[in-house]
């Protein structure tokens, strides 16, 4: 499968992430009900496939999912993305030590703000957003962002330096977006332009769009600014099936 830069972070992604989080909150998602084991193995036959990058979050549970695969996986080998509620400085630098206990690992290479929706996020998370980039100076982690759940936050990003990475709602038929695709993929490329790196979500809105999966991860490559789309699997066959069709959509590229 082939990988990208993810913005200018220097992360290396596969086109393909695999998301943990399908209906995922409260600490539950339809990936970490196949339990510790059964996702762990998941994410191990991803590397195998070329998968090199897994979407995690605290709201979802999944870090003791990840922390088993990473008995049988060099820690070099993948990009691991997580994500904290938490707005105050004080709350995230301690979930960003629980988290890589949590992850048993030293080093995090991405972790986003969860959810926000609102434009005046600079200012109404700007201690957790100092956090994050204190973490990142004592290199606890790589590249900081958030996850987008509105036009006005999505918008708010264009202009404004600290998101390396934005986590964003996309797909061909608007199915649970911050907008319209009209109103959406213009933000997207005045983002992309600007260097941020993007992956996105619900780009099967949601199990909608299932009926021609095809069609929604063409759609999405097609724009031309997403690094890697999060698609959210259950079982082997689905990552198999997923796998080889990204492999269709985005080919490894031939050296120069």
């Amino acid at each position: 499968m082939d990988s990208v830069e993810l913005g200018k972070t220097g992360l290396m992604v596969s086109r393909m992430a695999i998301g943990t989080g399908t209906h995922g909150w409260g600490h539950r998602s339809e990936q970490t009900a196949l339990g510790i084991e059964g996702l762990a193995r998941l994410l191990e036959r991803g590397v195998e496939l070329g998968i090199n990058f897994w979407d995690a979050a605290d709201q979802y549970g999944s870090h003791p999912h990840i922390a088993e695969a990473l008995k049988h996986v060099e820690r070099d080998k993948v990009v691991i993305a997580t994500k904290t509620t938490a707005k105050r400085d004080k709350d995230v630098t301690e979930e960003i030590d629980r988290f890589r206990k949590e992850l048993r690992t030293d080093m995090i290479d991405v972790v986003l703000l969860h959810g926000l929706s609102d434009a005046d996020w600079p200012k109404r998370y700007a201690g957790a957003m100092d956090a994050l980039t204190r973490a990142q100076e004592e290199g606890k982690i790589r590249a900081v962002g958030f996850s987008c759940h509105g036009l006005g936050a999505l918008r708010a990003a264009v202009t404004h330096p600290w998101p390396e990475v934005v986590l964003v709602r996309i797909n061909y038929a608007g199915v649970n977006m911050d907008g319209t695709p009209a109103e959406v993929v213009p933000v997207l490329e005045e983002l992309h332009a600007g260097g941020k790196g993007l992956y996105a979500m619900k780009v099967l809105g949601c199990g909608r769009l299932t009926e021609d999966i095809r069609r929604a991860c063409q759609w999405v490559l097609d724009l031309d600014t997403v690094d890697a789309l999060s698609i959210g699997i259950s079982s082997i066959g689905q990552l198999e099936e997923n796998a080889t069709l990204m492999e269709e959509l985005a080919p490894v590229r031939s050296l120069p």
